[in-house]
């Protein structure tokens, strides 16, 4: 297997739009089971019951996608005219799938010289369709790569994975994003009490079958929380047996982080093997921490070796006050943390024991208690700022445009 090939059977495609014009039921039944697929969980797919005069009155009004895929029932001069008319409409790195109505290698030349992406014969396999469509988007776009992002306590009992399985739910339920959560806590794990699941893995299980590429194994230790967040069901170690290494973590993030556009790792628990091991590939670490003397002090030594870490920077991350108002005569104030510090804090949050305790078991329904709904609020800025991988970014888009293909309709504009 070529590696473009290996990278569409197994690769989450890059964020993408595509437009699928047709007239035939099940071509358009096949562009909507695009998004079935995990592979397109950043595939934005629109299919359009039209032809390439719709595609012209569409992109006559708005900006033109990554990908169009025309379906036509005769290939002759008008339909060229009118692709050439569409080529005004569009931008210069959009690409093009065209589906017709004859097998004929001639034809598929003439087409591919054009710079058609490809030519399909209908009726269109679903199958076939998504991996015609992911080649064409990774020889456009590249491999993207997930976002990584850790949540550490600066000492044990600062409520680091509490807030972690809160992040994973506004993640995913509120900012729309497909979410994985893990936790590097091996028998010393909370997750499954907070998000209502029985661990049916150990972390030695996950690395082994990750190691053999037993897919099947690892889909039986995914817990579905949602439609859009995926926790990994380990927590069923010993507690007082060792952890898996550094190296056997790394492993099972590279196999998971290719399928989720969002990766939250929660290492409040984890071995200090592993710890360092993610946070040292983390795009950004969440430090949480609460506002007195200890905490603060293992805070400080912490932000420090992760600078260290991450090449002298800490620029990528964030830390949190956690449970402010604990004991207000015996709290840093915030001026004097940010002090104390050298290091501004992204969030603050008050001490509400009521409130967690309530929804121990329940963790999600925080964000639905009148008396925590304010915690969604609060959380979207700085999530926004830690995903800025799932953020509008066009600057990414405008680089390839220039790309590899360089888009059939800068082809057609010349002719």
């Amino acid at each position: 297997m070529s590696e473009a090939e290996h990278q569409v059977t197994d690769i989450l495609l890059p964020k993408a739009q595509i437009f699928v014009f047709s007239k035939d039921e099940d071509t358009l039944i096949s562009a909507s089971e695009l998004q079935k697929d995990w592979r397109f969980a950043r595939v934005d797919v629109n299919a359009v019951n039209g032809d390439v005069q719709t595609a012209i009155t569409t992109f006559s009004s708005q900006e033109s996608p990554d990908l169009l895929i025309i379906q036509t029932d005769d290939i002759n001069d008008d339909f060229t005219s009118y692709l050439e008319e569409l080529s005004g409409y569009c931008d210069e790195g959009t690409s093009a799938i065209i589906i017709g109505p004859v097998n004929d290698v001639y034809l598929y030349r003439e087409l591919i010289e054009m710079g058609v992406s490809d030519y399909l014969v209908r009726p269109i396999k679903p199958d076939v369709l998504k991996d015609v469509v992911s080649k064409v988007l990774i020889d456009k776009l590249g491999v993207s790569g997930s976002r990584l992002i850790a949540f550490m306590g600066a000492k044990g009992g600062v409520g680091a994975s509490c807030l972690a399985l809160l992040a994973s739910i506004t993640s995913s339920e509120i900012m729309g994003n497909k979410t994985l959560l893990l936790d590097g806590a091996g028998g010393w794990s909370s997750l499954s009490v907070g998000a209502g699941f029985d661990p049916s893995a150990t972390l030695y299980e996950v690395a082994r079958a990750v190691e053999i590429g037993n897919e099947d194994a690892l889909d039986r230790m995914f817990f579905s929380y949602s439609d859009k967040l995926t926790l990994l069901a380990s927590g069923a170690d010993s507690m007082l047996d060792p952890s898996v290494t550094g190296i056997q973590y790394e492993a099972i993030l590279d196999n998971f982080m290719v399928k989720y556009p969002v990766v939250f790792v929660d290492l409040s628990g984890a071995s200090a093997d592993l710890k360092k091991t993610v946070i040292s590939r983390a795009h950004q670490t969440v430090i949480v921490t609460t506002p007195t003397v200890t905490s603060l002090r293992f805070c400080r030594s912490l932000i420090k070796e992760l600078s260290e870490i991450r090449g002298g920077e800490a620029d990528d991350v964030s830390l949190v006050i956690n449970m402010t108002g604990i004991s207000k005569a015996n709290e840093v104030d915030s001026d004097a943390i940010t002090e104390a510090l050298e290091f501004k804090p992204s969030l603050s949050l008050p001490y509400l024991p009521a409130l967690f305790l309530k929804h121990e078991s329940e963790i999600a329904q925080i964000l639905q208690d009148k008396d925590g709904v304010f915690l969604k609020d609060a959380f979207l800025p700085i999530l926004r700022k830690v995903i800025s991988g799932s953020d509008e970014d066009n600057g990414d888009k405008e680089e390839q445009n220039s790309g590899i293909l360089g888009g059939f309709l800068s082809k057609l504009s010349v002719k």
